[in-house]
């Protein structure tokens, strides 16, 4: 299990500006729900002093990226637009006490939506369409530019941490060959070259859907009880793959923070399952 900051446990149980933002005059989406993370930054910019004066989110994702996103709004506050746009995903990780290296990349996922909400404020179009042909990890939709990008920004040197902060090549691994070419050419401007990579142990074989489905039950039952005490539950409805469906009922059917807690239930299972899945309402199922 990874080792997360108290800063960390303390906007992930209790996030701050979480909801929708009426008003809001600049608006950034990134990521999306079928990756695992997705993120909308909401801002209310005052036009005369160009000041944010307020923000909010809503995410879905894990303890990380929630904890990220609260930590985000919190510092954007009282900047000027040209000084929030000046934040590194390292400062938010930084706000935070760290971030673990493998939850990186919900830092990097607040920055691009900082961007892309000034850039909704200011009426530009924020560039995250993929280059033609320049689409790396097809997994999670991560581009050639966004990978180069991040080595520069936070002074990557390996294939372990592009994946890290981008999650680019955390899936089929396909794409691994793409990022070292990546990291070869920046390295070489650094004046370095790209280590060797060691080769990892065969992993364990893949869990049944029955194995899934069990384990899947007991992390819910050991939820339960903390739900319970909110007058909140969830019940397991189906799982189609590495797709979980789930009803939040009692308080937390259509509370606002219930996709925080979405958020958590998926952290927790992944965590349990070493393998990712993703948590989603039952609603969301197609229906025949």
């Amino acid at each position: 299990m990874w080792d997360y900051s108290e800063e960390v446990k303390e906007h992930f149980y209790n996030p701050r500006n979480v909801g929708v933002l009426e008003g809001a005059n600049g608006v950034g989406d990134v990521g999306s729900i079928s990756c695992g993370d997705a993120l909308r930054l909401m801002l209310k910019v005052d036009a005369e002093s160009d000041t944010i004066t307020e923000a909010r989110f809503q995410t879905f994702g894990c303890g990380s990226a929630i904890a990220s996103s609260s930590a985000l709004t919190e510092m954007v506050k009282g900047m000027k637009l040209d000084e929030a746009l000046e934040i590194t995903n390292q400062q938010i990780a930084d706000f935070l006490g760290g971030l673990p290296p493998e939850k990186m990349h919900c830092s990097v996922m607040g920055r691009e939506a900082l961007h892309a909400a000034i850039a909704d404020y200011r009426g530009e179009v924020w560039e995250d369409d993929h280059e033609e042909g320049a689409l790396i990890c097809k997994c999670f939709g991560i581009d050639a530019v966004m990978i180069e990008e991040t080595i520069r920004a936070n002074n990557l040197s390996s294939l372990e941490e592009v994946t890290n902060y981008t999650k680019a090549g955390g899936g089929c691994a396909t794409c691994h060959e793409g990022i070292e070419e990546i990291l070869t050419k920046v390295l070489a401007e650094r004046g370095e070259t790209l280590s060797p990579v060691v080769k990892q142990p065969e992993p364990k074989a893949p869990l049944t859907n029955l194995q899934r489905i069990k384990r899947i039950e007991t992390v819910l039952e050991s939820i339960r009880p903390a739900l319970q005490r909110d007058h909140g539950d969830v019940e397991l409805v189906d799982v189609d793959g590495k797709t979980v469906y789930v009803n939040m009922t009692g308080a937390c059917s259509g509370c606002s923070q219930a996709a925080v807690t979405l958020g958590g239930i998926q952290q927790r299972l992944m965590e349990d399952l070493g393998e990712f899945v993703k948590v989603v309402p039952a609603s969301a199922m197609k229906r025949a």
